[in-house]
């Protein structure tokens, strides 16, 4: 079992937490936390206009209306109108990347802003010289889907690309073991699997991939933001993550953290100028003369690596008020509140003919199923019956937020049947 201060509750520990929280079946007083209440749960105040049931936040979480009133203002400073003028952008980016950054326990330093999680990946794989230095990758089945293309291509230029099979759904650390050595560069898996919510013990995982002197690169959409990911606890070297699942922010808006440590041995991947520490022109009427027409210099941090131009300032309008709002829930009471929709799923769907696809050790926000033709059987009926689940060929997923409750896995049930 992970390290708990990294990967939050376990099925055991749930239930005493949840204990401390109103049963999930109805609207509930708020809660309390570190430092007094915190907002109610189920949040239905934040998420009034859900219609049906919505069991798909991995996909994409739905907008606040705290969120949403921030964007609003941001909209209206952008009207140029006299109105709302408080987005001062300068300050705002360094606030949400700091809040980022406490969420994983790193240092702002450490953390960049990216378009995606993808963009992440694309850009730590570059910045470790890959493919250039050969050697191995070792990734597995049940990673993101996604990036099966980038490793394709790195296997096209030289690299060895090893891909670890699925067994009793879940990614065995013997297989892991067997697999790591030497000659690998890189290991590259998901935090939480967006295709059945398996959880790696990444401080295994990061203990034997360092041994072999071998970085580990981690896709943490899945897990920021819905279980405790602490950067420091497992060893992570880089790790990528978006805002739009668990963030509950919008596309558009990333971030690609790098040990610190590991940030000088790192080659720049892209050259923008968000990356700049210091410019200087001698080029124009009035500049000082120097020996060049222009001089610049890059910052030290994670941000001089990777940062390129701009980005989503709604993005950063959505994170000011999600940033806090997930801070003052606390991770660990949002898992502890998701844990009992999710564990009525894994007792349900089974009587329908679901074949479990998910450990029944995970706390993660997902629990899957595979079922032949899932989407050819079930999709009409579940749109007519207004809920929503992720359905896959032959995989029904479900993915619950702090908004849901059990009685929305009856209502997935009935219409399922």
């Amino acid at each position: 079992m992970a390290d708990e201060r990294a990967q939050g509750l376990t099925r055991r520990s749930w239930l005493a937490a949840a204990a401390a929280l109103p049963a999930a079946a109805g609207a509930a007083p708020a809660v309390a936390g570190v430092g007094g209440s915190v907002p109610a749960l189920p949040a239905t105040d934040q998420f009034p206009d859900l219609q049906g049931v919505y069991l798909d936040a991995g996909s994409i979480h739905p907008f606040s209306v705290g969120a949403r009133e921030s964007v609003r203002l941001y909209l209206e400073s952008r009207a140029m109108n006299g109105g709302p003028d408080g987005y001062d952008f300068g300050p705002l980016r360094q606030s949400v990347l700091e809040r980022f950054a406490a969420l994983i326990n790193a240092t702002p330093a450490e953390v960049a802003y990216v378009q995606s999680t993808s963009a992440g990946e694309q850009l730590a794989v570059s910045a470790l010289g890959i493919p250039e230095v050969g050697g191995r990758i070792v990734t597995d089945a049940l990673h993101f889907f996604g990036s099966f293309h980038l490793y394709a291509e790195l296997e096209r230029a030289g690299m060895e690309v090893v891909i670890l099979p699925m067994r009793e759904n879940r990614i065995l650390m013997s297989d892991m073991e067997a697999a790591v050595n030497d000659r690998t560069r890189l290991v590259a898996l998901s935090a939480v699997s967006t295709i059945n919510g398996f959880q790696h013990d990444l401080k295994a995982v990061c203990d034997l991939a360092h041994a072999h002197g071998a970085h580990v690169y981690v896709d943490a959409v899945h897990a920021i933001g819905a279980v405790p990911f602490d950067v420091r606890a497992t060893g992570v070297d880089l790790v990528a993550s978006s805002s739009y699942k668990w963030l509950m922010g919008d596309m558009g808006l990333g971030f690609l953290y790098a040990r610190a440590d590991l940030i000088p041995r790192l080659r720049r991947p892209q050259a923008g100028y968000q990356q700049l520490a210091a410019f200087s022109s001698h080029a124009y009427p009035y500049d000082p003369p120097g020996p060049r027409l222009f001089e610049t210099r890059a910052r030290d941090d994670a941000a001089g690596l990777f940062a390129m131009g701009t980005f989503t300032n709604t993005g950063l309008a959505h994170l000011d008020w999600s940033l806090d709002y997930i801070q003052s829930l606390g991770v660990q009471t949002i898992q502890a509140w998701r844990q009992p929709v999710i564990e009525r799923a894994r007792a349900e769907l089974p009587r329908l003919g679901f074949e479990p696809l998910t450990p029944e050790d995970s706390t993660s926000p997902l629990i899957a199923f595979a079922y032949r033709d899932a989407r050819q059987t079930f999709a009409d009926r579940l749109r007519r019956a207004g809920v929503r689940v992720t359905l896959g060929a032959h995989r029904l997923r479900v993915s619950a937020s702090i908004f849901n409750t059990s009685a929305d896995v009856d209502r997935l049930v009935e219409a399922l049947a």
